[in-house]
């Protein structure tokens, strides 16, 4: 009777064992559209937004199908090692289909894509928050740290990160006021705070030079009359000729003219050309914005 019981037991703690992986095999995350069960070390994982490659990348995690143009150099090594499933606009349907994943990640200019995906595997939309940057791109570590089982270098990164954000404020502050600028070829619009680059005022505290900057998603068309009576002491300058690889002039040749060289910004070479990969392209990603840190530490801190 003992052998049985004893038996039984071992046998039931043998099934508890082998159930235990399904009941641990998904976990919830926080999406841009509510919170999601996803599947733990998914295969074959497909990725549309190239900021969620970039923090995917930091984790050490590679995708199997990414976009055929990244326009973002530091990802080059993880664009030679996937397959090419379409582009941020035109999935290739046959190809993920091919491929089998079993999560594919869309965001920002993908994100419209969603639904049609969802067809073929678990799809998970990660647009980051414009508004709150530093806290959706953390709490996106978090969420790749748990689906991929990297938690351990997710809370490094974001120890990294809050230690670099820390650094950012303290080298901006009292050193004057700042006009965020995007140049397209020969036109140029502004951002101020609370819209798409206003993270540089409300999360940096990079003071505005411009009070009031209309909200628009693709920002404030400006002249260089306007720059030169704002007068700001830093001009930021995102280049989106150069980030998308067009021929159009450069932001360098664009601002050269009389108007805004005579800003205080030029006159004192407190003109900052963002990394247009990083503040373009792979907006949300831990190296996009921890390599504008470091380019806002090295200006700041002359």
């Amino acid at each position: 009777m003992f052998h049985r019981v004893k038996r039984s037991v071992a046998a039931l703690a043998c099934l508890a064992m082998a159930a235990s992986p399904a009941l641990a095999d998904q976990v919830e995350i926080t999406t841009a559209t509510g919170k999601a069960n996803v599947t733990v070390t998914p295969k074959n994982l497909v990725v549309f937004d190239i900021g969620a490659v970039d923090n995917l990348n930091a984790l050490g995690v590679q995708p199997s199908g990414v976009v055929n143009k990244m326009y973002v150099d530091y990802l080059d090594g993880v664009q030679s090692n996937a397959e090419v499933i379409g582009t941020l606009f035109e999935p290739d349907f046959e190809a993920i289909n091919a491929l089998e994943p079993e999560l594919i990640i869309v965001g920002g200019r993908s994100s419209k894509q969603a639904k049609p995906l969802s067809e073929l595997a678990p799809t998970i939309d990660m647009t980051p928050s414009a508004s709150e940057v530093s806290q959706t791109l953390l709490a996106h570590l978090e969420a790749y740290g748990k689906v991929f089982n990297k938690q351990k270098e997710a809370a490094e990164l974001t120890s990294k990160y809050n230690e670099l954000l820390s650094e950012v404020k303290a080298a901006v502050k009292g050193k004057g006021k700042a006009l965020f600028v995007l140049t397209n070829g020969p036109k140029v619009s502004v951002f101020g705070p609370g819209s798409r680059f206003g993270w540089f005022h409300d999360e940096l505290e990079i003071e505005p030079a411009m009070a009031e900057i209309a909200v628009a998603s693709h920002g404030e068309a400006i002249s260089f009359e306007y720059i030169q009576k704002a007068n700001p002491d830093w001009l930021l300058v995102m280049d989106r000729a150069t980030a998308i690889g067009s021929d159009a002039e450069n932001a360098r040749q664009v601002l050269d003219n009389e108007l805004v060289t005579s800003t205080t910004a030029w006159k004192k070479g407190q003109v900052i050309y963002l990394d247009p990969a990083a503040t373009y392209i792979a907006q949300g990603g831990y190296q996009a914005t921890t390599r504008i840190f470091d380019q806002l530490l090295e200006a700041f801190n002359k």
